[in-house]
């Protein structure tokens, strides 16, 4: 990524010639000079190099954690949507129960000749029942 921006590379550096004057530089200084800047050239690209790998490896749990807190939120609201739905369910069943109680036992009561009074107090009982 950033190797596109870099104009010289190490081997450009190790290759580079410098022409000689009369007055020129002392080749072995130049070369010293340029051996240390190659050293740091290296350690750049390895630092790039390794940067890059975390960066993509950072990303990489990124994208996974936010799957994983996608999923974490929808199997909250499921449960949520179930649980409101169960609860109303089972209300409604405890209901169902309890008039088919008053059914049941106030057509024996009928029959059996108590009298209304009696029915009510069943009724209260199996409300009680159903509570506990």
């Amino acid at each position: 990524m950033y190797q596109n921006k870099i104009t010289l590379m190490p081997q450009d550096i190790l290759e580079k010639e410098f022409k000689i004057d009369t007055r020129g530089y002392r080749l072995k200084e130049v070369d010293q000079f340029l051996d240390i800047i190659i050293g740091d050239y290296e350690q750049f690209f390895n630092i790039i190099n390794s940067l890059e790998k975390e960066k993509a490896d950072l990303l990489a749990e990124i994208m996974s954690l936010k799957q994983e807190l996608r999923n974490s939120k929808l199997s909250v609201e499921v449960a949520r949507n179930n649980g409101d739905v169960s609860e109303v369910t089972n209300v409604d069943i405890i209901r169902r129960v309890s008039q088919l109680e008053k059914m049941v036992y106030g057509a024996k009561n009928h029959s059996v000749g108590k009298n209304d009074d009696e029915d009510d107090d069943s009724e209260d009982d199996t409300e009680k029942e159903i509570e506990e």
